[in-house]
Protein backbone atom coordinates (compact mmCIF):
# COMPACT_ATOMS: atom_id res chain seq x y z
CA UNK A 1 0.00 0.00 0.00
CA UNK A 2 1.51 3.29 -1.00
CA UNK A 3 2.67 5.60 1.72
CA UNK A 4 1.45 9.07 0.99
CA UNK A 5 3.74 12.11 1.52
CA UNK A 6 2.92 14.85 3.35
CA UNK A 7 3.92 18.47 2.56
CA UNK A 8 4.93 20.94 5.62
CA UNK A 9 2.54 24.01 5.86
CA UNK A 10 3.51 27.47 6.64
CA UNK A 11 2.41 27.00 10.57
CA UNK A 12 4.67 23.64 10.80
CA UNK A 13 1.44 21.08 10.55
CA UNK A 14 2.06 18.56 7.97
CA UNK A 15 -0.60 17.88 4.95
CA UNK A 16 -0.90 14.72 2.99
CA UNK A 17 -0.23 15.21 -1.11
CA UNK A 18 -2.98 14.01 -2.03
CA UNK A 19 -6.62 13.37 -0.69
CA UNK A 20 -10.21 12.26 -0.98
CA UNK A 21 -12.48 14.88 -2.74
CA UNK A 22 -16.12 14.61 -1.82
CA UNK A 23 -17.93 17.61 -3.76
CA UNK A 24 -21.84 15.98 -4.46
CA UNK A 25 -21.51 12.94 -2.62
CA UNK A 26 -24.06 12.13 -0.18
CA UNK A 27 -25.33 9.90 2.20
CA UNK A 28 -24.44 6.34 2.43
CA UNK A 29 -22.10 6.94 -0.53
CA UNK A 30 -20.15 9.13 0.89
CA UNK A 31 -19.75 7.62 3.72
CA UNK A 32 -18.47 4.11 2.27
CA UNK A 33 -16.11 6.48 0.14
CA UNK A 34 -14.71 7.65 2.87
CA UNK A 35 -13.83 4.59 4.57
CA UNK A 36 -12.57 2.63 1.47
CA UNK A 37 -10.33 5.68 1.35
CA UNK A 38 -9.17 5.37 5.06
CA UNK A 39 -8.76 1.43 4.28
CA UNK A 40 -6.68 2.59 0.79
CA UNK A 41 -4.35 5.00 3.35
CA UNK A 42 -5.75 8.32 2.76
CA UNK A 43 -5.58 10.37 5.81
CA UNK A 44 -6.70 13.93 3.63
CA UNK A 45 -10.30 13.90 3.48
CA UNK A 46 -11.87 17.52 1.97
CA UNK A 47 -15.44 18.54 2.60
CA UNK A 48 -17.62 21.71 2.87
CA UNK A 49 -20.82 23.20 5.08
CA UNK A 50 -22.34 23.61 1.43
CA UNK A 51 -21.60 19.95 0.20
CA UNK A 52 -24.46 19.04 3.05
CA UNK A 53 -22.19 15.63 3.89
CA UNK A 54 -19.73 17.01 7.20
CA UNK A 55 -22.12 14.62 8.80
CA UNK A 56 -21.50 11.18 7.27
CA UNK A 57 -17.75 11.99 6.43
CA UNK A 58 -17.33 12.51 10.17
CA UNK A 59 -19.44 8.99 11.20
CA UNK A 60 -16.57 7.30 8.41
CA UNK A 61 -13.68 8.99 10.61
CA UNK A 62 -15.59 7.79 13.80
CA UNK A 63 -16.07 4.28 12.77
CA UNK A 64 -12.11 3.96 11.28
CA UNK A 65 -11.07 5.47 14.93
CA UNK A 66 -13.61 2.57 16.74
CA UNK A 67 -12.32 -0.05 14.31
CA UNK A 68 -8.49 1.41 15.65
CA UNK A 69 -7.85 1.87 12.12
CA UNK A 70 -6.40 5.16 12.60
CA UNK A 71 -6.11 7.71 15.47
CA UNK A 72 -7.70 11.22 15.02
CA UNK A 73 -4.10 12.67 15.08
CA UNK A 74 -3.56 11.03 11.85
CA UNK A 75 -6.32 12.33 10.21
CA UNK A 76 -6.34 16.16 8.37
CA UNK A 77 -9.92 16.91 7.80
CA UNK A 78 -10.81 20.07 5.65
CA UNK A 79 -14.00 22.01 5.80
CA UNK A 80 -15.07 25.26 4.33
CA UNK A 81 -16.96 28.70 5.67
CA UNK A 82 -19.81 28.90 2.98
CA UNK A 83 -20.35 32.76 1.83
CA UNK A 84 -23.43 33.31 3.46
CA UNK A 85 -21.56 33.24 7.21
CA UNK A 86 -19.14 35.76 6.53
CA UNK A 87 -20.39 38.34 8.91
CA UNK A 88 -17.51 38.34 10.86
CA UNK A 89 -19.52 37.33 14.32
CA UNK A 90 -20.95 34.45 11.79
CA UNK A 91 -17.73 32.76 11.66
CA UNK A 92 -17.32 30.92 15.09
CA UNK A 93 -21.00 30.19 14.69
CA UNK A 94 -20.29 28.63 11.03
CA UNK A 95 -17.65 26.73 12.26
CA UNK A 96 -19.06 24.96 15.26
CA UNK A 97 -22.26 24.21 13.19
CA UNK A 98 -19.31 22.19 11.02
CA UNK A 99 -17.78 20.81 13.99
CA UNK A 100 -21.10 19.59 15.25
CA UNK A 101 -21.72 18.17 11.81
CA UNK A 102 -18.52 15.97 11.84
CA UNK A 103 -18.76 15.23 15.57
CA UNK A 104 -14.90 15.77 15.88
CA UNK A 105 -13.05 18.00 18.21
CA UNK A 106 -11.43 20.05 16.23
CA UNK A 107 -10.86 20.70 12.32
CA UNK A 108 -7.59 20.44 10.33
CA UNK A 109 -8.04 23.27 7.82
CA UNK A 110 -10.93 25.59 7.92
CA UNK A 111 -11.05 27.59 4.41
CA UNK A 112 -12.96 30.51 3.30
CA UNK A 113 -15.01 28.66 0.44
CA UNK A 114 -15.03 31.61 -1.89
CA UNK A 115 -14.39 35.55 -1.98
CA UNK A 116 -17.46 36.93 -2.77
CA UNK A 117 -20.43 37.35 0.18
CA UNK A 118 -24.26 36.33 0.51
CA UNK A 119 -26.45 37.90 3.06
CA UNK A 120 -27.67 35.36 6.19
CA UNK A 121 -31.02 34.90 5.42
CA UNK A 122 -31.05 31.57 7.20
CA UNK A 123 -28.32 28.84 7.71
CA UNK A 124 -29.72 26.72 4.72
CA UNK A 125 -30.49 29.51 2.59
CA UNK A 126 -26.84 29.12 0.70
CA UNK A 127 -27.98 30.92 -2.46
CA UNK A 128 -30.38 33.73 -2.00
CA UNK A 129 -31.64 35.20 -4.56
CA UNK A 130 -33.82 38.26 -5.68
CA UNK A 131 -37.05 38.22 -7.76
CA UNK A 132 -35.48 38.06 -10.92
CA UNK A 133 -33.71 34.72 -10.14
CA UNK A 134 -30.13 37.40 -9.47
CA UNK A 135 -27.68 35.90 -6.64
CA UNK A 136 -27.85 38.40 -3.19
CA UNK A 137 -23.80 39.09 -2.95
CA UNK A 138 -23.17 41.76 0.18
CA UNK A 139 -20.21 43.68 -0.91
CA UNK A 140 -19.91 45.58 2.09
CA UNK A 141 -18.36 42.46 4.12
CA UNK A 142 -14.83 43.28 3.86
CA UNK A 143 -13.12 39.63 3.35
CA UNK A 144 -10.15 40.62 5.57
CA UNK A 145 -12.88 41.20 8.43
CA UNK A 146 -14.10 37.50 7.74
CA UNK A 147 -10.73 36.15 8.08
CA UNK A 148 -9.29 38.02 11.26
CA UNK A 149 -12.51 36.05 12.48
CA UNK A 150 -11.17 33.37 11.00
CA UNK A 151 -7.74 34.02 13.29
CA UNK A 152 -9.99 33.83 16.20
CA UNK A 153 -10.86 30.27 15.67
CA UNK A 154 -7.27 29.25 16.08
CA UNK A 155 -6.40 31.38 19.26
CA UNK A 156 -9.38 29.20 20.58
CA UNK A 157 -8.46 25.57 19.37
CA UNK A 158 -11.58 24.74 16.88
CA UNK A 159 -9.15 24.90 14.11
CA UNK A 160 -5.77 24.30 13.69
CA UNK A 161 -4.93 26.22 10.56
CA UNK A 162 -6.46 28.54 8.17
CA UNK A 163 -6.37 29.06 4.73
CA UNK A 164 -8.42 30.40 1.72
CA UNK A 165 -10.39 28.84 -1.66
CA UNK A 166 -10.93 30.14 -4.63
CA UNK A 167 -8.86 33.10 -4.51
CA UNK A 168 -7.30 35.21 -6.97
CA UNK A 169 -3.89 37.08 -6.35
CA UNK A 170 -4.72 40.45 -5.69
CA UNK A 171 -7.35 39.07 -3.11
CA UNK A 172 -4.29 36.82 -1.30
CA UNK A 173 -2.78 40.10 -1.36
CA UNK A 174 -5.31 41.58 0.39
CA UNK A 175 -5.55 38.37 3.19
CA UNK A 176 -1.90 39.31 3.69
CA UNK A 177 -1.49 42.97 4.43
CA UNK A 178 -3.54 42.48 6.94
CA UNK A 179 -3.45 39.56 8.87
CA UNK A 180 -1.96 38.08 11.88
CA UNK A 181 -1.99 34.35 11.03
CA UNK A 182 -0.78 33.93 7.29
CA UNK A 183 -3.61 31.23 5.24
CA UNK A 184 -2.01 28.29 4.73
CA UNK A 185 -3.54 27.10 1.61
CA UNK A 186 -5.39 28.40 -1.34
CA UNK A 187 -7.44 25.62 -2.99
CA UNK A 188 -8.40 26.08 -6.32
CA UNK A 189 -9.11 24.61 -9.48
CA UNK A 190 -6.27 23.09 -11.37
CA UNK A 191 -6.03 20.52 -13.98
CA UNK A 192 -4.14 19.98 -17.28
CA UNK A 193 -6.27 22.22 -19.11
CA UNK A 194 -6.30 24.37 -16.34
CA UNK A 195 -2.18 25.17 -15.52
CA UNK A 196 -2.49 27.07 -12.70
CA UNK A 197 1.20 27.30 -12.52
CA UNK A 198 1.28 31.44 -11.93
CA UNK A 199 -1.04 31.08 -9.33
CA UNK A 200 1.33 28.26 -8.27
CA UNK A 201 4.36 30.16 -7.87
CA UNK A 202 2.73 33.47 -6.58
CA UNK A 203 1.35 30.87 -4.02
CA UNK A 204 4.38 29.67 -3.40
CA UNK A 205 6.84 32.73 -3.12
CA UNK A 206 4.47 33.54 -0.11
CA UNK A 207 4.45 30.42 1.19
CA UNK A 208 1.36 29.32 1.02
CA UNK A 209 0.60 25.42 -0.67
CA UNK A 210 -1.93 25.02 -3.25
CA UNK A 211 -4.76 22.47 -3.23
CA UNK A 212 -6.27 21.17 -6.72
CA UNK A 213 -9.43 20.11 -6.83
CA UNK A 214 -11.25 18.85 -10.27
CA UNK A 215 -8.31 17.81 -11.03
CA UNK A 216 -9.28 14.92 -13.45
CA UNK A 217 -12.02 17.63 -14.72
CA UNK A 218 -14.79 15.07 -14.25
CA UNK A 219 -14.11 12.87 -17.24
CA UNK A 220 -16.83 12.19 -19.74
CA UNK A 221 -16.24 8.39 -21.28
CA UNK A 222 -18.68 9.14 -23.67
CA UNK A 223 -17.66 12.28 -25.26
CA UNK A 224 -14.11 11.55 -24.50
CA UNK A 225 -13.71 14.79 -22.82
CA UNK A 226 -11.22 16.40 -21.12
CA UNK A 227 -9.01 15.59 -24.15
CA UNK A 228 -6.26 15.00 -21.59
CA UNK A 229 -7.62 11.90 -20.02
CA UNK A 230 -8.37 10.26 -23.58
CA UNK A 231 -5.48 11.36 -25.53
CA UNK A 232 -3.00 8.59 -26.97
CA UNK A 233 0.05 10.64 -25.59
CA UNK A 234 -1.10 10.80 -22.08
CA UNK A 235 -2.69 6.77 -22.79
CA UNK A 236 0.99 5.81 -23.91
CA UNK A 237 2.73 7.56 -21.09
CA UNK A 238 0.55 6.05 -18.14
CA UNK A 239 1.62 2.06 -20.38
CA UNK A 240 5.10 3.22 -19.75
CA UNK A 241 4.29 3.18 -16.16
CA UNK A 242 1.62 0.42 -16.20
CA UNK A 243 -0.58 3.42 -14.79
CA UNK A 244 -4.25 4.39 -15.84
CA UNK A 245 -4.47 8.16 -17.56
CA UNK A 246 -6.05 9.75 -14.32
CA UNK A 247 -2.97 8.43 -12.35
CA UNK A 248 -0.75 10.35 -14.35
CA UNK A 249 -2.66 13.22 -14.54
CA UNK A 250 -2.47 13.06 -10.91
CA UNK A 251 1.45 12.52 -10.74
CA UNK A 252 1.66 15.52 -12.93
CA UNK A 253 -0.50 17.77 -10.73
CA UNK A 254 1.98 16.54 -7.79
CA UNK A 255 5.16 17.51 -9.36
CA UNK A 256 3.77 20.80 -10.58
CA UNK A 257 3.43 21.66 -6.59
CA UNK A 258 -0.12 21.13 -6.37
CA UNK A 259 -1.80 18.55 -3.15
CA UNK A 260 -4.69 17.55 -5.79
CA UNK A 261 -8.28 15.98 -4.00
CA UNK A 262 -9.78 13.75 -6.63
CA UNK A 263 -13.40 13.06 -5.91
CA UNK A 264 -14.52 9.32 -6.51
CA UNK A 265 -16.83 6.98 -4.87
CA UNK A 266 -15.61 3.84 -6.67
CA UNK A 267 -13.24 1.69 -4.58
CA UNK A 268 -11.18 0.64 -7.38
CA UNK A 269 -10.39 4.31 -8.35
CA UNK A 270 -10.59 5.57 -5.34
CA UNK A 271 -7.56 2.87 -4.74
CA UNK A 272 -5.82 3.51 -8.05
CA UNK A 273 -5.79 7.52 -7.58
CA UNK A 274 -3.84 7.16 -4.18
CA UNK A 275 -1.08 4.47 -6.02
CA UNK A 276 0.87 7.38 -7.92
CA UNK A 277 4.16 7.90 -5.58
CA UNK A 278 6.03 4.58 -7.36
CA UNK A 279 6.63 6.92 -10.30
CA UNK A 280 8.01 10.24 -11.67
CA UNK A 281 7.40 11.53 -14.63
CA UNK A 282 10.22 13.03 -16.61
CA UNK A 283 10.48 17.19 -17.86
CA UNK A 284 9.15 15.46 -22.03
CA UNK A 285 6.33 14.00 -20.18
CA UNK A 286 5.89 17.08 -17.70
CA UNK A 287 5.96 18.84 -21.39
CA UNK A 288 3.21 16.24 -23.01
CA UNK A 289 0.70 17.58 -19.91
CA UNK A 290 1.29 20.94 -20.04
CA UNK A 291 0.45 21.02 -23.61
CA UNK A 292 -3.32 20.55 -23.00
CA UNK A 293 -3.77 23.65 -20.78
CA UNK A 294 -6.26 26.03 -22.78
CA UNK A 295 -7.30 27.61 -19.49
CA UNK A 296 -10.69 26.24 -19.55
CA UNK A 297 -12.73 26.07 -16.25
CA UNK A 298 -15.39 24.36 -14.63
CA UNK A 299 -16.41 25.96 -11.95
CA UNK A 300 -16.33 29.31 -13.42
CA UNK A 301 -19.76 30.75 -11.36
CA UNK A 302 -20.37 32.97 -13.99
CA UNK A 303 -24.05 34.34 -12.09
CA UNK A 304 -21.74 35.86 -9.15
CA UNK A 305 -19.59 38.30 -12.41
CA UNK A 306 -21.51 40.97 -10.58
CA UNK A 307 -19.65 40.81 -7.14
CA UNK A 308 -17.01 42.68 -7.02
CA UNK A 309 -15.05 39.88 -5.23
CA UNK A 310 -15.65 38.12 -8.10
CA UNK A 311 -12.38 36.31 -8.43
CA UNK A 312 -11.96 35.25 -12.35
CA UNK A 313 -11.53 38.88 -13.57
CA UNK A 314 -7.92 39.24 -13.57
CA UNK A 315 -5.30 36.40 -14.81
CA UNK A 316 -4.63 34.84 -11.65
Amino acid sequence: MSSVPTVKLNNGYEIPVLGLGTYKALGGEVEKAVKDAIDANYRHIDTAYLYGNEAEVGNAVRAKIAEKIIKREDMFIVTKLWSNFHEPDKVEYACRLSLKNLNLDYIDLYLIHWPFSFPHISDNDSWPVDGNGVAIVNDDIDILDTYKAMERLVDQGLVRSIGLSNFNSEQITHILNGCKIKPVINQVEFSPSLNQRKLIEFCKERGIAVSAFTPLGRPNPQLKTPAFIYDDSVIEIGRKYNKTSAQVVLRYLIQCGSIPIPKSQTKERIQQNIDVFDFELNSDEMSVLDQFNTGHRIALLPALKHSKYYPFNIEF
